[in-house]
């Protein structure tokens, strides 16, 4: 038994702006606790006389200091809580602080550069570094991943959270067995044998978490989350099984509603994560009192997971990540207090050993099979474990009988075997399914048929108007963007002409300085209009390589994808760590190469020590002269080139070794960068789809057609309304100019009106004035008409 207090630590988190001198300083003396010290700034507007405190002193274990790294946390905090971990005991790790102080980045790391990995996958990395090493024991890992969102749990290792909505989730409830052990139901344990699958379950529980943009935060966690790792380890031929667990907990931050001024969907989350904090603390305060006899862990479903973690059987580290700018003050000053309580709780941890179950499964069983032997020796029968064909033949014959005999107190005599009795039961039971099947199968089922023509039939019109009208968003949305690139290319082009103008006019131009009637713009030249036709090739041809990579998006939503893409602000750390990804494969395979060099000499070099003897021992018996006992010189050479490959060959084999883990680590980032985009992406589509559906100018509340009036280009592009968010995604090309495409379509008058698609004219259509472009779309509308013709929506 281990009792220890919980150990906490403190983290400043570097400032963004230039740091405020004499905001806090740290005392780390060797002889004394190091302390750190938060010295307010006298406020001028409280007048020369108050009472305020001016300074607050708070210990801990150590305080790292903005300049601090992921590998010295690691080595300092979680390093010691692993190594218990390893011997048997439980061990939690939890980061506790404010909105944007560095909790994630300490407990995840950063997804930017692989020496910004956090506690978790260095942990991981360790653990299954000194299960190698170690060959005594038998181990086993499993991993979990919870997630507390709004006070209800999550299972972040579910397969269905990607297709499925939050609420339709099944939620993990806490349940509690008479020794007020606590189980979790509906959370996962996902066995990882190596740390590349440990990796991947942890990158899987990171892409499913709750992250909003807060005004303290651009990529705030919402919730809390609990990555546990279950290890059990056995020695051979040992009866006992020791197991261990560890937490590793991201605590979401707390933030002040007055001063964030958050609202709706935000404010609900600030609200749950604040509450569940609150309770967190009354559990904190309520352990430090000696003589409090109820501790209220059933408040929230955190307190209730991590009761063994915050006072019972773990080894306990709380990490207090400080935000220490004059806005913050308050806040850390709240985050040091909370944490000098936890200090006061004191856990006793103790060895997870107990009995293998296989043995006493075991034990059982013989014990079952000694009782067995003894009852057939009171009985004088030896039964068998199930009955054969011929009693099994003759209990059926037995049950035929008794149900055919119509005397109502006759009896079925079995004998006292529970064998026979039971297997008269379930051939009972069979006989009365089999009964039942068939009645219902001979009954009438021709309504049955033909009310499931009609709902076939709407449910083929509904699909098919859906896909209308996916397919008419599509349209609009790159039209818009198509327009908005095309302005942005006018007015770049207009203001390189004006230059040029006015530079031409100081050189040789007859108009004087300031004349009002000189040139002011120029015509496109046929530069832009060989760019522009040299971009379309280029867009279609990427289209192309494109489709079998994304076979499910059409060619429109494809476009959008690839501007989206390339514009979007991870698209630079993507390439980056392509860039890194690959300079680490050539590495990796020169490496590779270098080795197998040095395994080929290696051999070379033992086959001239083996003819170098074999020469030796042939000379000695042709001229019967005794073999040297020392090597000569030759063959102390060649032993000193062997030993110098071999270190060698562990040198580069080391290196290569590492190579991999890196590599492995890159491309989990870029997985994980590739995700994040294609979600944003999804959710920008989907809202430029709606804001079509609801401020389309087209089409009328009665769902008639307008046709857009005829106007020139400049007026169109002023008409069509523009979105903040598409402007940020938007394709910087230069289209030629070219006459607006206008085709239109006729219909009868009197075409009725009821069960159709409202049909938007090509005229109607806002064509881009870039001819490749117009004749797509042209071609598309075209394709949509002959689907309304075919499917008889006229």
């Amino acid at each position: 038994m281990v009792k220890q207090t919980i150990q906490i630590f403190a983290r400043v988190k570097p400032t963004v702006r230039k740091q405020q001198q004499g905001i806090y300083s740290i005392d780390e003396d060797e002889k004394l606790t190091p302390s750190l010290e938060i010295i307010l700034p006298r406020d001028l507007a409280d007048g020369f006389v108050n009472n305020k405190r001016e300074s607050y002193r708070f210990k801990f274990q150590r305080i790292f200091d903005q300049d601090a790294k992921q590998e010295t946390i690691f080595e300092n905090i979680a390093k010691p809580v692993a190594e218990s971990v390893l011997a048997g005991y439980n061990g939690t790790i939890f980061a506790y602080g404010q909105t944007g102080s560095g909790k994630t980045f300490t407990i995840t790391g950063g997804a930017e550069r692989y020496s910004d990995r956090g506690i978790i996958p260095r942990t991981l990395s360790y653990i299954f570094e000194q299960l190698q090493k170690d060959s005594s024991k038998i181990y086993t890992t499993h991993i979990s991943y919870l997630e507390i969102y709004n006070e209800c749990g999550y299972d972040l290792l579910d397969p269905r959270h990607e297709a499925s909505s939050l609420e339709d989730l099944p939620k993990v409830t806490v349940l509690e067995d008479p020794d007020q052990n606590i189980h979790l139901k509906n959370l996962s344990l996902h066995q990882a044998a190596t740390e590349e699958e440990a990796l991947n379950l942890l990158f899987l529980g990171d892409t499913n978490r709750m992250i909003a943009e807060t005004p303290m935060n651009q990529a705030s966690t919402r919730s809390h989350c609990i990555f546990t790792i279950h290890l059990s380890s056995k020695e051979p031929g040992s009866a006992t099984v020791r197991h261990a667990k560890l937490h590793l907990v991201d605590l979401a931050g707390s933030e002040r509603v007055a001063k964030t001024g958050v609202g709706g969907q935000l404010l609900t989350e600030a609200k749950y994560i604040n509450l569940s904090l609150h309770y967190l603390e009354q559990v904190i305060i309520a352990l430090s009192e000696k003589h409090r006899s109820h501790i209220p862990y059933r408040n929230s479903m955190m307190t209730s997971v991590l009761r063994d973690s915050l006072g019972g059987n773990c080894m306990t580290t709380m990490i207090a990540t400080l935000s220490l700018e004059k806005r913050n003050i308050d806040e850390s000053i709240s985050t040091c207090r909370f944490a000098q309580r936890v200090a006061l709780i004191k856990n006793e941890a103790v060895l997870n050993e107990e009995i293998d179950p296989k043995l006493m499964i075991i034990r059982l069983q013989k014990e079952i099979q000694e009782l067995k032997d003894e009852l057939a020796i009171v009985t004088g029968e030896q039964r068998t474990e199930a009955l054969t064909e011929a009693e099994l033949l003759q209990l059926e014959k037995l049950i035929t009988s008794f149900l055919e005999d119509q005397d109502p107190e006759s009896k079925l005599e079995v004998g006292t075997d529970m064998r026979k009795i039971h297997h008269c039961f379930h051939y009972l039971k069979k006989l009365l399914n089999d009964k039942k099947i068939h009645r219902q199968s001979t009954a009438p089922s021709e309504n049955k048929d033909q009310n499931c023509q009609e709902p076939l039939k709407e449910e083929e019109y509904k699909k098919l108007r859906d896909i209308l009208q996916q397919r008419d968003n599509e349209i609009n949305i790159l039209v818009n963007m198509l327009k908005k690139e095309k302005k942005k290319a006018q007015d770049a082009l207009h203001l390189s002409s004006v230059d040029r103008s006015q530079l031409s006019h100081g050189q040789s131009s007859p108009f004087p300085p300031g004349n009002p009637d000189g040139p002011k713009t120029l015509p496109f030249s046929a530069s832009t209009q060989a760019l522009d036709s040299s971009t379309s090739p280029y867009r279609s041809s990427l289209l192309h390589r494109k489709t079998g990579m994304r076979e499910e998006m059409s060619l429109g939503r494809q476009e959008a994808f690839e501007i989206f893409k390339r514009d979007h602000a991870d698209s630079v750390t993507i390439e980056d760590n392509k860039q890194i990804l690959k300079q680490r494969f050539a590495e990796a395979k020169a490496l590779g190469e270098s080795i197998n060099e040095a395994r080929s000499k290696i051999g070379r070099l033992k086959e001239e020590i083996t003819q170098r003897h074999v020469q030796q021992v042939a000379l000695g018996i042709s001229e019967n002269i005794p073999v040297p006992s020392m090597p000569d010189q030759l063959e102390e050479k060649l032993r000193s080139q062997l030993e110098e490959e071999k270190r060698r060959y562990k040198t580069m084999f080391a290196r290569l070794k590492a190579l991999k883990v890196e590599i492995e680590h890159l491309q989990l980032l870029m997985d994980k960068a590739k995700v994040k985009l294609q979600k944003e992406f999804e959710a920008w589509w989907a809202k430029e789809a709606t804001s079509l559906q609801v401020n389309s100018p087209a089409v009328t509340p009665s769902n008639h057609v307008k046709p857009f009036p005829q106007m020139s280009e400049a007026q169109h592009e002023r008409s069509q309304p523009l979105s903040n968010k598409s402007d940020v995604y938007a394709r910087k090309i230069l289209p030629s100019p070219g006459p607006l495409l206008h085709s239109q379509e006729q219909s009868s008058p009197g075409a009725p009106m009821e069960n159709s698609i409202p049909e938007r004219p090509v005229s109607s259509v806002p064509l881009t004035g870039d001819s490749q472009t117009d004749s797509d779309i042209l071609a598309f509308i075209k394709a949509r008409h002959n689907i309304l013709q075919r499917t008889g929506f006229q």
